[in-house]
């Protein structure tokens, strides 16, 4: 349905600027988490979330 719509010429376009909107996007997550308290968003990978114990 969505090829109907907007047709060949906009498919090949997307094909071309996927890659650079995926690089754009993990720079864009990776600013986030430099923007924002980093700890709360990496204590939810599973590698890095044992190796910061909180000391209570």
């Amino acid at each position: 349905m969505l090829n109907k719509f907007l047709g060949p010429c906009y498919k090949e376009l997307v094909k071309y600027w996927l890659p650079t909107a995926g690089t754009w996007g993990a720079v864009g997550a990776v600013g986030l988490v430099w923007a924002t308290d980093w700890r709360l968003i990496l204590d939810w990978v599973a590698y890095i979330n044992g190796k910061f114990k909180k000391d209570n």
